[in-house]
C-alpha cells in the first residue's frame, strides 16, 4: 500500500506591484496555520517519508513549519515542475517518485485540488463533499492506494483517508 499526502501551501502574502508571485511569502496565519498541519500530521502519524514541493517560497516556507513538527528527516527536494502545474503534470511528478511508501507532495491550486479530485475514486463521503467544495490554503489530503508502484498511479485509483484543514481542526477541537 502507498499513501500520497498532497498539501496546499499556506495563506501568503498578497503580491507587491513588480514582486513575482514565486516570491510571496507566508502570512503570520499562513505561518500558524502549517504549524497547526504539521502538529496534526505528527499526533496521526502522517509521516513522510519522501517531500516533493514547489520551489516557490511559500512551499518551501510551509513545509519548513510543517516539518518542526515531525520526528525523522524525510528526503526533500524541490521541483520546479509543480509550481502552477496542472493535475497531469502533477501526476507524473508523484508517478517518478521512486520508492517512498508515504510521499507528501506540498504544491498550489488549482492543480493540487484537481488532482486529489482526479485521483479519488472511494473514501469517506463527508470528507469528499467537503472536498469537493474547495480546497483551502494548509489543506491536507491524505489518499490510499492499494498499489506498491507509484508508476501505477491512475484516475480514481484511490481512497480518501482523511482531509483536513486548520478550520477544520479547529472546529473538531471547540
Amino acid at each position: 500500500m502507498l499513501r500520497l499526502l498532497l498539501l496546499r501551501h499556506a495563506k501568503t502574502e498578497r503580491a507587491e506591484p513588480g514582486q513575482r508571485d514565486r516570491d510571496r511569502k507566508l502570512m503570520p496565519r499562513g505561518e500558524s496555520d502549517a504549524q497547526l498541519i504539521g502538529a496534526y500530521m505528527a499526533r496521526h502519524e502522517l509521516l513522510p517519508d519522501r517531500v516533493v514541493l514547489s520551489p516557490a517560497v511559500r512551499t518551501v516556507q510551509t513545509w519548513s513549519h510543517v516539518a518542526a513538527a515531525l520526528s525523522g528527516a524525510p528526503r526533500v527536494s524541490q521541483e520546479e515542475r509543480i509550481y502552477n502545474a496542472s493535475a497531469e503534470t502533477l501526476a507524473d511528478v508523484i508517478r517518478e517518485s521512486g520508492d517512498a511508501r508515504t510521499l507528501l507532495l506540498i504544491g498550489h491550486n488549482p492543480g493540487v485540488h484537481d488532482l486529489a479530485l482526479q485521483l479519488i475514486g472511494s473514501g469517506d463521503i463527508d470528507a469528499r463533499e467537503e472536498l469537493n467544495e474547495k480546497l483551502p490554503t494548509s489543506g491536507l489530503i491524505v489518499i490510499d492506494f492499494a498499489f506498491d508502484d507509484w508508476a501505477s498511479l491512475h484516475d480514481k485509483a484511490g481512497q480518501l483517508a482523511r482531509f483536513v484543514s486548520p478550520r477544520l481542526i479547529e472546529a473538531a477541537a471547540d
